[in-house]
């Protein structure tokens, strides 16, 4: 005969496929001495994670489990998704987390919004999906409070569960999408030691020098307009060789590579920024009136089409 905690564990796993939506975690096995409190701090460097380890491996069901050395656990992480052409966060969400209506979650925990377009070639984060499953003195509010840290973010379940407004009931799986919660670096080392070739859509590295690039992108444009012109071209060489770009920021970069080269007369550089500039954004016109004679210039050289 099952134990009642296994019971209760099957059937939120059964729930889980009637919901939809990847879990992603890695495989941590328990060694004599560790706690919970231990294992989430050396997993994610913040001991109060445990409350996350317990709900992932339904340690509170069931009157409760310990851990034992040789226990094979279930460590919640985020994944990482690199955006393909024609991708929008509603087809994203649909196949990342089981409905398209969790778009809401998956844009803003990325930056974005639901009706902008994700940008080609970006690494998206991806929540965890959390199975929390109800027990009698649940709701959706305490819920929100315990995992989201906010009592107001009860409306975020109710909408990414679909539940409309209905009470929550015992046994009933609500999942809790978790936006905050990077590995530690031994977090990522465990990681990728069980997942070997697939550890790279936990640790969010491209990511992170992704959104480096972005958040310098500024003083790169700021460089130009200041007639900066070296100091653009170096930080421009920089950020194209730290990480496979997201198709507008690359766009964005070449494009004032291009207008940095003009300004150096360095004709064959500035023609190849614009030519990778147009490859970058198909789209992307020059105005012969607002543009100066030499971007145009160069620009033909490398036989771009101008604006009609």
């Amino acid at each position: 005969m099952r134990k009642p905690t296994t019971v209760i564990a099957l059937v939120a796993s059964a729930a889980l496929c009637l919901l939809g939506g990847d879990a992603h975690a890695f495989t941590y096995v328990v060694e004599r001495g560790d706690t919970l409190a231990s294992i989430a701090e050396r997993m994610y460097g913040r001991i109060q994670e445990e409350r996350l380890l317990v709900a992932a491996n339904g340690l509170d069901l069931g009157g409760g489990s310990a851990i034992v050395p040789g226990m094979r656990l279930e460590v919640p992480s985020m994944t990482y998704h690199r955006v393909k052409a024609g991708e929008t966060w509603e087809t994203l969400a649909k196949e990342l987390l089981g409905a398209p209506h969790r778009s809401v979650v998956l844009s803003m925990s990325n930056g974005s919004s639901p009706w902008i377009i994700p940008q080609e070639n970006s690494e998206i984060m991806v929540p965890y999906n959390l199975r929390v499953v109800v027990t009698r003195n649940d709701t959706i509010v305490t819920i929100a409070y315990e995992f989201m840290g906010r009592r107001e973010k009860a409306w975020v379940l109710d909408h990414y569960n679909d539940l409309k407004g209905r009470t929550l009931v015992r046994g009933d799986v609500v999942l809790v999408p978790i936006t905050d919660l990077p590995l530690s670096a031994e977090g990522k080392r465990a990681a990728q030691n069980a997942l070997g070739s697939r550890a790279g859509d936990a640790t969010g590295s491209l990511r992170d020098a992704q959104l480096g690039v972005e958040n310098e992108l500024p003083a790169m444009i700021a460089d130009v307009k200041g007639g900066r012109y070296v100091d653009a071209v170096a930080r421009g060489n920089r950020f194209l060789a730290t990480a496979e770009l997201g198709k507008r920021t690359l766009a964005t970069v070449h494009r004032q590579l291009l207008e940095a080269y003009v300004a150096l007369d360095s004709v064959g550089l500035a023609a190849h920024a614009c030519s990778e500039w147009r490859k970058a954004d198909p789209r992307a016109r020059l105005d012969p009136v607002t543009t100066s004679p030499k971007v145009m210039s160069a620009c033909e050289r490398a036989e771009l089409p101008k604006a009609p």
